[in-house]
């Protein structure tokens, strides 16, 4: 039996630390903050509760695995997970609106065909095609292996597919979404529709990859999902199953530094000065592991993703108290799209606010979340640059820019305003101080390619030392954190052989 200690109390870690003691050894996890989840929050007043991080969840089965393998029993036997339908109403520019159907290619075909004009579905459903085979490539090697060592030919290869040109009698690749959307779809509002995804997971849409093309084919192919009583349900369900399993948590504890002793790591030294012994560490994200081992370098090369270098963003979140009932018809999740999200992102970098910004709307129809029936807890988020490229602390600047996404919601919401009690705005200034995330930033999954982003391997130059969650391999989101569990899991169980689950 191993002595492990894990860094910080993320999903990641947690599915790491879950693993690591059902294999038999000892695991105590020590958090700075009073509590678990790492983004995964909720914000109460009132009788009213919100999602201020992940409003839902892609890929269950990534959840559905770590439950299995640490306790044979489902996911749905200890979270409320329902498929969200459809998986989102968008508003575009022009005020055109579709709702397109959750995991049913056909179905989406068909309602951009009806909203967006007879060619429209059809394009969208080729991209799909295409965005599968780009899925199939990289789907092993960026989600469900520990990042191999020659790293480097996943940047060098474009896994979305060449495109014939019947006009010119070859085919071209396309290299960024953009080109996707100017050379295959051919609809401003289809652009967009792509664009909003590469937003949703923190990625500028200018220097989005075209392997960015498998976001949207991950919701179309495996659906949407929610957990009642919100997603921080599923952090709660994850944290009980690590202390079902012995996992000892110790919360308002900071650690200050990583611990070596005959030249592998060997424990944590904490705030209070007290040194923690362990066979093993796991820790959070390489930016936060530098601070802890200053001087030391942690991989072969530092370079690994030149692009996680680029713009670095985070999430605005307004949490609004409704007065009046939710309508029966009401969808989960609205998407008013921007005329130019580009040009969002350009407009913080200069120091302004953007005049029209893409804003998601969560409306979820769940009591758990709302004082009464005459009562409606709605989540707006918008993706923004994070306090390292704007600064969220300058005066007025939060709600200056939570009016313009509740103007904006109004597009899809008619008299949203008028039915506001109260809110709460949260900006990348409190994503940093309850997640240690610099500047608040929000980690983007990994994607391959020559402009894509590779993440840091989860094993270290130093032995006895792994790195999990959002800015480690495989990168951001819910889904990708519970893989880099599973990762670390089995290369501390299994040593480096390790090459993922078969």
């Amino acid at each position: 039996m191993a002595r492990i200690a894990v860094i910080g109390a993320g999903m990641g870690a947690m599915a790491a630390a879950a693993r690591l003691a059902v294999a038999g050894h000892r695991v105590a996890v020590y958090e700075r903050t009073e509590t678990y989840g790492g983004a995964v929050r909720r914000f109460e007043r009132d009788g009213f509760a919100f999602d201020t991080g992940p409003g839902m969840l892609t890929l269950p089965a990534v959840y559905r695995d770590l439950f299995v393998k640490t306790g044979k029993e489902p996911l749905e036997s200890v979270v409320d997970l329902v498929q969200v339908d459809p998986s989102a109403r968008h508003v575009f520019a022009d005020g055109t609106e579709v709702s397109l159907p959750n995991a049913s290619r056909a179905g989406v075909v068909a309602a951009l065909d009806e909203a967006l004009g007879e060619g429209a579905g059809a394009r969208w459903g080729d991209f799909l095609v295409r965005a599968r085979e780009a899925w199939d490539r990289t789907r092993r090697p960026l989600l469900e292996e520990p990042l191999w060592p020659n790293w480097s030919v996943l940047a060098e290869r474009e896994p979305y597919p060449s495109v014939p040109h019947k006009k010119f009698l070859r085919t071209r690749r396309a290299g960024t979404l953009a080109q996707i959307g100017g050379w295959e779809l051919r609809d401003p509002r289809l652009l967009s529709l792509l664009e909003g995804y590469a937003l949703a997971y923190g990625i500028d849409p200018g220097s989005a990859p075209a392997s960015a093309a498998i976001l949207p084919y991950m919701e179309h192919a495996f659906g949407t999902w929610y957990v009642r009583g919100g997603m921080r349900e599923l952090a709660r369900a994850v944290y009980e199953r690590c202390v079902k399993r012995k996992v000892e948590f110790h919360f308002g504890t900071e650690v200050t530094g990583v611990l070596e002793k005959d030249g592998r790591a060997a424990g944590l030294e904490l705030a209070d000065g007290t040194l923690v012994e362990a066979d093993t560490v796991v820790g959070a994200g390489p930016w936060r592991l530098r601070g802890l081992l200053p001087g030391r370098e942690l991989y072969g090369t530092e370079d690994i993703s030149p692009q996680a270098e680029n713009l670095r963003l985070g999430r605005v979140v307004v949490c609004l108290a409704l007065r009046g009932a939710r309508q029966p018809d009401a969808v989960h999740r609205t998407v008013v799209h921007g005329p130019d999200p580009e040009g969002e992102l350009c407009d913080f970098v200069h120091g302004e606010l953007p005049e029209e910004p893409t804003v998601r709307i969560d409306r979820p129809d769940d009591p758990a979340l709302r004082p009464d029936a005459d009562h409606e807890s709605v989540v707006l988020t918008a993706t923004v640059a994070s306090q390292g490229n704007f600064d969220w602390t300058a005066a007025g600047m939060a709600d200056a820019f939570a009016d313009k996404l509740i103007v904006a919601a109004e597009r899809a919401l008619p008299g949203l305003r008028e039915r506001i009690l109260w809110r709460e705005v949260r900006t990348p200034v409190h994503t940093e101080r309850e997640t240690g995330a610099e500047g608040g930033a929000v980690p983007p999954p990994s994607l391959a390619g020559g402009d894509g982003t590779l993440h840091p391997s989860n094993s270290t130059a130093l032995p006895g030392l792994f790195t999990v969650g959002g800015w480690s391999h495989p990168g951001g989101g819910l889904a990708h954190a519970g893989m880099s569990g599973a990762l670390v899991a089995g290369l501390v169980v299994e040593g480096p052989e390790f090459r993922g689950s078969q």
